[in-house]
């Protein structure tokens, strides 16, 4: 996790939110619209928003026009990666019972479950590890190029166990994995901290990442996709990472993993998405230097982003360059830094998932599921961040910050939902639309960010509401739509991988 760039960590801010006079309630043409709201003092969390019109209170009015009729990408999910410390806390802090009903919470949709549909695995240690390793570790000066050692034995102990307690209660579950490392002795450093691979080790490091694969499709647990490297342009001092520069990412892509992926396809075998970059806003120019090369771009199916450093609009700027690929947001850890700190709540949902999927992500993921009260357990790395939820030790849990800013959208946003066009952003008050494709159900998600209530106006698909937002606050609105014929839609993008 390199935070370096926490200085760039952005909000997109648009001016067409028109803030007008107050107006009167609207009923809505008899559209039933269910309300949920957090606010950042905490005394409100999910609660249900009071129907009151806009002029209960002498709040600022902005008017939100929610477009059905345009569509953008189709949603895989949200959620945050299930580290080797959220595991071991779920697996071994908890009782069987705390673990079942933490998960049912977190990944279920029944009994106000948040129905996280997305997580991420580390390939080997990351800083939230107990102990750094790789699945191929070798005593000083040796090395397996044939991968005869390879095992993913430290998997087995808490990660495989608890993600196939999470797969049970959310089948629909999407899992991806990222390596922080290369076994040591495939790289300069001849250690799992610093260094670059060797090129003589490309094969052998695209191998490696496949027995993977391979691996956790035998305990059951199919991977959705893969990147080839965690934060390529960081190299900590103090965990497993390795440097993999654009030209090394599009040699090992273009001449070995991917057409490892591509023969795998042809034969039927586990092949996962490949997403380029998995590092920050502030280097678009390192996934578009790969895209660029004739080899590697037809093995890439989409394109990561983490948030700590730049500007979401990098996203955009890349979709634009390639529209057939997909984007997602695979890492960004609440903690206690500025602006996240001060920000809290509405910081979190409007940077990292209202302004996030405006910018074309189809996924969202946290960092870490769970953390304990003291930020860990972690070897090196950040020593501040926090999990969606923290984990006491006789097993009781918190909810974070983070916790209710993807609640407010991965509780009513499912699997397959279009992101559906709405109003740009005014400075004070952001949102983002999707309609779910399975009961055509519209949900808007609401920020806002002003530490004063503003009213908003929400038209467009034959529905018309008002509401009054508390300041500093989230809110999620949700409703089905008055006739089923309405304009054809246009789509935007449609996900190159649903």
């Amino acid at each position: 996790m390199d935070r370096s760039g926490h200085a760039g960590f952005s909000l997109l801010l648009g001016l067409s939110l028109a803030l007008v006079a107050t107006p009167p309630a609207v009923a809505g043409s008899g559209t039933a619209v269910q309300a949920w709201l957090s606010t950042n003092d905490g005394r409100q969390r999910m609660q249900p928003l009071p129907d009151a019109g806009t002029d209960a209170v002498a709040a600022r009015v902005v008017h939100i026009e929610v477009d059905p009729a345009h569509r953008f990408q189709r949603m895989v999910g949200f959620g945050a990666a299930l580290t080797d410390a959220s595991a071991w806390l779920l697996a071994r802090q908890m009782s069987p019972g705390q673990r079942d009903d933490l998960l049912r919470e977190l990944f279920g949709r029944e009994d106000d479950g948040i129905g996280l549909d997305f997580t991420r695995l580390t390939i080997g240690a990351s800083d939230f590890s107990r102990h750094h390793y790789s699945y191929d570790d070798m005593p000083p000066g040796q090395v397996d190029p044939e991968l005869v050692h390879f095992s993913i034995a430290p998997a087995r102990g808490e990660v495989i166990p608890v993600l196939r307690e999470a797969l049970a209660i959310n089948p629909r579950l999407q899992v991806m994995a990222s390596p922080w490392s290369a076994p040591g002795w495939m790289k300069t450093s001849d250690s799992l901290v610093q260094g670059t691979l060797w090129p003589e080790y490309y094969g052998a490091f695209a191998r490696y990442l496949l027995a993977y694969v391979d691996a956790m499709d035998a305990e059951g647990i199919p991977l959705f996709a893969l990147t080839l490297q965690n934060e390529p342009a960081f190299e900590p001092g103090d965990y497993p990472g390795m440097r993999l520069g654009p030209r090394a990412r599009a040699s090992i892509i273009g001449h070995y993993l991917g057409p490892l992926l591509e023969r795998r396809r042809e034969r039927g075998a586990p092949a996962p998405l490949l997403l380029e970059w998995d590092h920050n806003w502030d280097k678009p120019g390192q996934p578009l230097a790969v895209l660029a090369d004739p080899l590697a771009a037809p093995h890439v199916a989409g394109v990561a982003w983490h948030c700590y450093g730049g500007d979401v609009s990098a996203q955009s700027q890349v979709h634009d360059a390639y529209p057939q690929l997909d984007t997602y947001l695979t890492e960004c850890s609440g903690g206690d830094w500025e602006p996240v700190r001060s920000g809290g709540l509405v910081q979190q949902a409007r940077s990292l998932v209202v302004e996030t999927t405006r910018n074309w992500a189809r996924g969202v993921l946290f960092w870490n599921l769970a953390l304990d009260p003291d930020n860990g357990p972690h070897k090196g790395g950040c020593g501040t961040c926090r999990g969606l939820v923290t984990i006491a030790p006789d097993g009781s849990f918190t909810r974070t910050d983070d916790y209710y800013a993807l609640a407010h959208a991965s509780r009513f946003v499912r699997q397959g939902a279009w992101r559906i066009g709405s109003s740009e952003a005014h400075a004070d008050v952001a949102n983002v639309a999707f309609e779910n494709a399975d009961d055509g159900s519209r949900v808007l998600l609401v920020v806002n960010s002003a530490t004063v209530p503003r009213g908003i106006q929400v038209e467009g698909g034959g529905t018309s509401f008002s509401r009054v937002l508390p300041g500093t606050s989230v809110a999620t609105f949700v409703w089905h739509p008055v006739t089923a014929a309405e304009t054809t839609a246009t789509p935007g993008s449609d996900g190159n991988h649903p």
